[in-house]
């Protein structure tokens, strides 16, 4: 018994000494949190004003989540836990937790670990890029959404509102395969767990009061879906890197638990960033990050976030998106996981700006984008945009005619890891004009959530 008793003693001593050792770190990451705090934010000046706001906002492992939860729902604000650490040499760990609440009432809280394996194979010597595998539990409501029916040919004044509540929870990887073209192979499973309710005291009726399972297919009964996804991306740089692309094809297929409700979509996205100067920096997301994290490495837990530049930077982008859905005879895509166009969709992704938010809704999409943005005073610039677009019920319809257009110019902010920021006027549709001010989800660099759609 007393053998027992002084083994069962000396396991809780080496379970002490671990905890001690990993509270001692956890002290340490605080502890120098708390000294950039107070280095920055003790005294108000000019000079410090940019270092606190680097704190607050983009610090580790505490930081205030701020962003637009979704279009029409908000800007919402709360806290944001990051944690990086590597525990061996061949994995390094991950760990973003937040959770924003918004002036109306709507929420998104969210558990994202990324792991990076680093293990260099015996006899390779040459460093090859890194699989980066994701696992994710993220839970958005959203009180307001606008829907005007399906199809191109809907009208303003068909305008309702619905609200939505969407659990997701599912994992990714992206698995790199040939470095010269930054090629990458793409997986992904989901699981979906979606409820639509009313949304009352707004300037329109409640979608149930206008609509039916007929002309909002999904609006009765929202099944839970298994999603699986497959797909390849390309990251190349060329032309001594004045010519950045990001092409990726996807292919994903939804599996509800009633079969009416299970479809197919193929997805071609085609992004051309072309920067004016040497030091203009890249537009995409850094796979290595989580969506709360804007930092530069992707190795220790040191790495930290790009500073506030006065560099001066620009560059022209151009984009072509091509959304198409396929389902089986006698199914139908729920009207609540269709892509849509007009103002921001509910990624907060902008597209024809002019166009009230979710104005056009349907299985089938297609998106032309081009864009000017360049610095005008340290991280501000300015930015103009023309886009063109339309979608369509059935992908026959799908092509570049009859299609609708979007101007918008305005100023944006991309102040170190600091979400995006910008304020924008837009024209061009036969809807009037719109004044739109909007700050990203997610740090600049940090990678994106999942996809509501």
């Amino acid at each position: 018994m007393r053998r027992h008793t002084l083994f069962i003693c000396a396991c809780l001593i080496i379970l002490a000494g671990r905890a001690h050792a990993q509270e001692g770190t956890m002290q340490a990451e605080f502890r120098r949190e708390g000294e950039s705090f107070k280095a920055n934010c003790a005294k108000f000046s000019l000079t410090s004003l940019a270092g606190c706001g680097e704190v607050l906002f983009t610090g580790h492992p505490l930081h205030i989540a701020v962003g637009s939860v979704a279009p029409q729902n908000g800007f919402g604000f709360g806290p944001a836990f990051v944690r990086r650490w590597n525990p061996n040499n061949n994995w390094r760990l991950n760990i973003n937790a937040d959770g924003v609440v918004s002036n109306n009432g709507s929420w998104r809280a969210g558990f994202y670990l990324k792991a990076v394996r680093t293990k260099i194979e015996p006899g390779s010597g040459a460093v090859r890029p890194f699989p980066i595998f994701n696992v994710y539990a993220q839970a958005t409501s959203l009180n307001k959404i606008a829907y005007y029916g399906l199809g191109p040919n809907t009208a303003r004044a068909d305008q309702t509102f619905f609200g939505m509540r969407e659990t997701i929870i599912g994992t990714n990887v992206v698995y790199p395969v040939f470095k010269p073209l930054n090629l990458a192979l793409l997986g992904e499973v989901n699981g979906r767990f979606v409820d639509i309710r009313e949304s009352n005291g707004n300037s329109a009726p409640s979608i149930e009061q206008v609509h039916t399972e007929a002309t909002a297919p999904g609006l009765t009964r929202q099944p839970a879906s298994a999603q699986f996804g497959e797909g390849v991306r390309a990251r190349p740089t060329l032309f001594a890197d004045y010519l950045r692309l990001n092409y990726s094809v996807n292919f994903q297929q939804f599996v509800a638990g009633e079969s009416r409700y299970s479809f197919r979509r193929l997805t071609v996205d085609l992004a051309h960033q072309i920067p004016l100067y040497k030091k203009t920096r890249s537009l995409a997301p850094r796979d290595h990050n989580g969506p709360d994290d804007c930092s530069v490495g992707s190795t220790t837990s040191t790495d930290s976030c790009p500073p506030i530049t006065r560099d001066r930077e620009g560059s022209i982008g151009l984009r072509l998106l091509i959304s198409e859905s396929f389902t089986s005879s006698g199914n139908v895509v729920p009207f609540y996981f269709q892509p849509t166009l007009g103002g921001s969709d509910i990624n907060g992704q902008s597209a024809l700006a002019s166009f009230q938010d979710y104005r056009f809704r349907a299985p089938n999409l297609l998106l032309l984008q081009g864009s000017i943005e360049h610095s005008l005073y340290g991280p501000v610039g300015l930015s103009f945009r023309a886009e063109t677009g339309r979608v369509a019920l059935t992908r026959s319809d799908l092509e570049f005619k009859h299609m609708v257009h979007s101007y918008a110019a305005g100023l944006t902010l991309r102040a170190g890891g600091f979400p995006m920021v910008y304020l924008m006027f837009a024209w061009g549709s036969n809807e009037g004009t719109r004044t739109i001010a909007s700050m990203n989800t997610s740090l600049l660099g940090g990678a994106g959530r999942p996809s509501l759609y």
